[in-house]
């Protein structure tokens, strides 16, 4: 396995010297291809495609603070996130990507096959075709393992989704430059390294039964982690399916569209759009040029948030068999309101001052666990083609059976196998979620106890 792991770092180091990246700060008044509304100071795109910066107000009573005003991303495309698969020499493989995206901390991350929005592939940049994108359009080509539209991080995107697809081939096709079969041993030693596999990458995988057994067309992917054993949850489908509708009927959240240039609490200076406290992001500009892409320059805005957030799961024991514990989040952004999100998900630099009173529930919890207590603990970049050097570190923390049981209506314990369950079928669990779920496959051997 070392062998495997240093040859693809090799693999990886390769294609970075291959390439030139080069991206630039720059104001976002004088971002080629984009302009600042007059009216609205609204930022859009001159062909009226890919993404706009606006502004949103939203209202409501389940959460604190109940009412604000923010810039979020427009993106009403469908994108495409697909990875190819295939069963070789007896072990699942995956074609993946090496790819630079402008917010990347570190410029290159894996990727999945194909990563591309709408705009991308129908090649409104006019520049280069998007490599193996037949795979996952008519005529289907192959066996569809996981077919799901999931939803982007609601916080920052209004009602934007994307479909995550893996789709099996019979062998391995050639790989082209920047590309390469990865082994699931491969992946899941990988997905322990800090800001290596990209989210995009990571919500796909997640859908993938890791944890389960009889799940998917490829074979291997359902291996079996629990040694035979009965898994005993504490709810049944039916009860989480209904504690789950509960939650959306309960949480409603009023939000509507209005001009960026007219929020409360957040203005237009030194080229970037900032919150008048220097909290949450601000909404940058980059120049960017790249070899290897579609299109070799182009500029863009990016979010850049104010601090490194946390994303975590409490679990514990419950009759021998290992939950997490699962929130019912609403998000101004959010297709359908509320999502199942993991138990703490948020930038804690955020809650002080005005907001201290506001500091998520079990965070403290979370981050005061001990080492030996924590099973998952990795930071991973989110999207960066949106978000600039936008990091989380993922935790999943034991702790222990002592560990009350009775929580609070959004909350609710779940399996691993359930979470899982749910992402499989689309717009249940959240982009946070689903991108922690991924990194148990690199946990596998820890957690096997667990399910």
């Amino acid at each position: 396995m070392t062998d495997q792991i240093s040859d693809f770092h090799s693999w990886y180091d390769e294609r970075a010297r291959q390439h030139e990246y080069e991206v630039t700060k720059a104001p976002l008044e004088s971002l080629g291809g984009w302009r600042i509304d007059g009216d609205t100071g609204d930022v859009v795109h001159e062909t009226g495609r890919f993404f706009s910066v606006r502004g949103l107000h939203a209202k409501t009573a389940a959460r604190g603070p109940g009412e604000w005003s923010q810039p979020i991303i427009v993106q009403p495309e469908i994108g495409i996130l697909g990875i190819v698969a295939t069963v070789a020499r007896g072990e699942v493989h995956f074609l993946m990507q090496a790819k630079m995206e402008p917010g990347n901390i570190n410029r290159i991350q894996l990727s999945p096959t194909v990563q591309a929005t709408r705009s991308n592939y129908q090649k409104v940049h006019k520049g280069k075709d998007v490599p193996y994108l037949d795979y996952f359009r008519p005529p289907r080509h192959g066996g569809w393992v996981y077919d799901a539209l999931q939803s982007e991080q609601g916080s920052w995107f209004l009602a934007k989704r994307n479909r995550n697809v893996i789709v099996e081939i019979d062998e391995q096709v050639p790989a082209q430059d920047d590309f390469r079969w990865v082994s699931l041993t491969e992946m899941s030693a990988l997905l322990r390294e800090p800001n290596l596999v990209n989210m995009d990458a990571r919500t796909v995988l997640s859908g993938l039964p890791f944890l389960l057994s009889g799940l998917g067309r490829v074979s291997g992917l359902g291996t079996e982690l629990s040694g035979g054993r009965v898994e005993r949850a504490r709810h049944s489908t039916s009860e989480l399916l209904s504690w789950f509708t509960e939650a959306k009927s309960r949480h409603e959240i009023e939000r509507r569209l209005v001009p960026l240039g007219e929020l409360p609490d957040w203005s237009l200076r030194g080229g970037e759009i900032v919150h008048r406290e220097g909290k949450h992001f601000a909404v940058i500009g980059v120049d960017v040029a790249a070899s290897g892409r579609e299109v070799a320059r182009w500029s863009q805005p990016l979010f850049e948030p104010q601090g490194r957030g946390v994303i975590g799961f409490l679990g514990r024991y419950i009759d021998g068999t290992f939950h997490v514990l699962v929130r019912a989040e609403a998000e101004a952004g959010t297709h359908d309101t509320v999502e199942m999100a993991p138990t703490v998900s948020c930038i804690p630099d955020n809650y002080t001052g005005s907001l201290a009173a506001y500091r998520p529930a079990f965070l403290d919890d979370l981050l005061g666990a001990p080492e030996s207590r924590t099973l998952v603990d990795v930071v991973h970049s989110e999207e960066g083609g949106r978000f600039y050097h936008a990091e989380n570190r993922y935790l999943i923390v034991d702790v222990g059976e002592d560990f009350d049981l009775d929580v609070d209506d959004d909350f609710c314990w779940m399996t691993l196998s359930q979470v899982t369950s749910f992402i499989r079928h689309g717009n249940h669990v959240n982009v946070a979620a689903r991108c922690l779920m991924s990194c148990i496959a690199g946990e596998k051997a820890t957690l096997a106890a667990a399910v």
